[in-house]
């Protein structure tokens, strides 16, 4: 990870956190776990899998999709996602680093 300097985020920090915001919402997490288990799938599939509206769905999609962590493609009339694998693995990478990276040193409490 790059290291703070001159009180400025470094790319991977941005990048990191960029991640962190798209996944920060349980539907988020279960629309993840449902295309990581497929090749590819289709709005419809994934409406399916939550108890949210159809408009909330593809609001939580365009999240995941604007950070880079899914993809879509459009098959008319429907839109195919699945998930963005070179980001993906870029995901866990920067957060494994970051885990392993923020051990605390000495006990708070």
């Amino acid at each position: 990870m790059d290291v703070i300097k001159n009180k400025e985020y470094g790319l991977d920090q941005e990048q990191l956190a960029r991640f962190a915001k798209a996944m920060g919402h349980p539907a988020r997490i279960t629309i993840l776990n449902y295309l990581a288990s497929m090749d590819s799938c289709y709005f419809g599939e994934i409406h399916n899998e939550l108890p949210i509206a159809k408009a909330t769905v593809s609001q939580h999609l365009k999240e995941l999709k604007d950070a880079g962590l899914i993809q879509g493609e459009i098959e008319t009339p429907k839109v195919k996602y699945c998930i963005n694998r070179e980001n993906w693995e870029k995901a866990q990478s920067y957060f494994a680093t970051f885990f392993a990276d923020c051990k605390p040193k000495t006990s708070c409490c």
